[in-house]
């Protein structure tokens, strides 16, 4: 956000004047998913965005800021999540056209062969942890992998929600700690601190947060036993095989794009093209199945391009796999782009007003030991998550703040770029307003307050940082000499 687009009009403010619209926003969230539960993103949650961005700007109008500056930092705030936005509708397009591809039915199918309920939950963790370590993104290991989890939890009758939050937690472990992922890089970037010294420090939090959602979830699975609904599994393999050209080329579009992922092309351009790629798959394996067109190739491109756009509906005759597969297109994706805009408008009226930065500064001031410094930090980027709704936004926001005052209090930068993936990068997907939580829902089917409770990584986490600040435990001073 450029400065000139930010007020200093609340400066000098009561700090409950700048938190008065936050006030808002917790009362009339917690009222909305009281009321809505599960369906409180799907237009509830966005109208309460909405009603505490103007009680902000209506705050900063009476304080002499013009609109026209509100005006400009919402565009700003909006622009920022654009590609967000954009990835989103081609996840959705993916997702339809690897249902009709057979590509996701193909993962479906085999992967209830092998994946075993007693051990389901911990090898989801641990899949996409590898995946989402291999490629740095926790968005394309939920769109391309945790779809496919999903469907497989869903067949076999286990948790939905807890599968969930296997998935986000294996995603957000890889996420976190490869060299390739987007918040790996800016973190480190933004405190200045070096990148592998940063992975390096990370995994004082990281390892301890992943084993205790590891022994979570083993022994959840063991507490599940065996679901009572396996006996449809059979049935679902039957009308998969009946329905669509299962084969083990299918899983290809899957391994390209995790190779373009890890070759780090970017996000847009490699979900793009793996639906080009998985329109041809549709075309040269599904034309003649009973779902496909049995007609021209006009016609099973029209079917492709219907897919993408609106997904994929399956009429197998059988309800579990027509209910596991119709899912998918750009259209699904609209709710939750409408969530994030609404989102941002309360983040760009929060911060162009200038409350955001009087909450800030209100955190900061008294502030004594390093250790509480630290955990000030991480804070700090957690509500930046609840407030600016990104977790880009999050950690810049909060390393733009912090920089200077870990210097002067003789903190290496390192401390800081770790506060800033322990508490921002990992909580986005816990707030369903935010652009994690609301990508995440949306992908894999799941409300974010549903999965929440078991994205054991995601919590734990800034758990384990807190009490490291509070020891004052791997807490580095500028002057220790750097690991070789």
């Amino acid at each position: 956000m450029a400065k000139s687009s930010l007020s200093s009009a609340f400066r000098g403010a009561r700090l409950l004047e700048s938190a008065f619209p936050v006030i808002v926003l917790a009362v009339l969230m917690g009222l909305v998913i009281a009321a809505f539960g599960d369906d409180a993103t799907g237009g509830p949650a966005q109208l309460a965005l909405i009603a505490a961005g103007a009680v902000s700007g209506t705050l900063a109008v009476r304080r002499g800021v013009e609109w026209k500056l509100l005006e400009a930092s919402i565009i700003s705030t909006v622009s920022s999540a654009t590609i967000a936005m954009l990835i989103l509708l081609s996840i959705g397009a993916l997702i339809g056209v690897w249902m009709l591809a057979g590509v996701i039915p193909t993962l479906v199918f085999y992967g209830t062969q092998v994946l075993s309920p007693a051990v389901f939950y911990p090898s989801a963790l641990l899949l996409c942890a590898i995946v989402s370590l291999a490629i740095g993104s926790s968005w394309t290991t939920a769109g391309a992998v945790g779809v496919a989890l999903m469907g497989i939890a869903e067949a076999t009758g286990l948790s939905l929600a807890m599968t969930a939050g296997a998935v986000i937690s294996g995603s957000y472990f890889g996420d976190k700690l490869s060299p390739l992922s987007d918040t790996t890089n800016l973190a480190p970037a933004v405190a200045g601190s070096e990148l592998f010294d940063h992975i390096r420090f990370l995994l004082w939090t990281t390892v301890p947060a992943i084993l205790v959602a590891l022994v979570f979830f083993v022994i959840a699975a063991q507490l599940a036993g065996t679901p009572p609904e396996t006996a449809q599994v059979g049935g679902l393999i039957e009308a998969l095989s009946a329905n669509f050209n299962i084969s083990l080329w299918l899983f290809a579009p899957l391994v390209i794009l995790l190779v373009l992922a890890q070759r780090r092309v970017p996000a847009l351009p490699t979900l793009l093209l793996s639906i080009l790629i998985g329109g041809g798959f549709a075309i040269a394996f599904q034309w003649q199945g009973a779902n496909g067109t049995g007609g021209s190739a006009a016609a099973m491109i029209g079917q492709i391009w219907q897919v993408a756009a609106n997904g994929y509906e399956a009429q197998t005759g059988h309800p579990v796999a027509d209910g596991l597969l119709s899912r998918g297109g750009m259209s699904s994706m609209l709710t939750t782009i409408w969530l994030i805009i609404s989102a941002m408008f309360f983040s760009g009226m929060m911060e162009g007003s200038g409350q955001l930065a009087r909450l800030v500064t209100a955190m900061t001031r008294g502030l004594q030991r390093a250790g509480a410094v630290i955990a000030g930090a991480g804070v700090t980027a957690f509500l930046a998550n609840v407030i600016a709704s990104d977790q880009y936004m999050s950690i810049v926001i909060t390393g733009r703040m912090y920089a200077d005052e870990f210097k002067r209090r003789n903190l290496d930068p390192v401390n800081l770029s770790r506060a800033l993936e322990d508490y921002g990068t990992v909580t986005s997907p816990l707030i369903p307003w935010n652009t994690c939580g609301a990508y995440m829902a949306a992908t894999l089917g799941v409300a974010t307050i549903s999965y929440a409770p078991f994205a054991i990584f995601n919590f734990v986490g800034p758990i384990i940082a807190l009490i490291y600040a509070a020891l004052h435990f791997q807490i580095r001073p500028l002057s220790e000499p750097k690991a070789a």
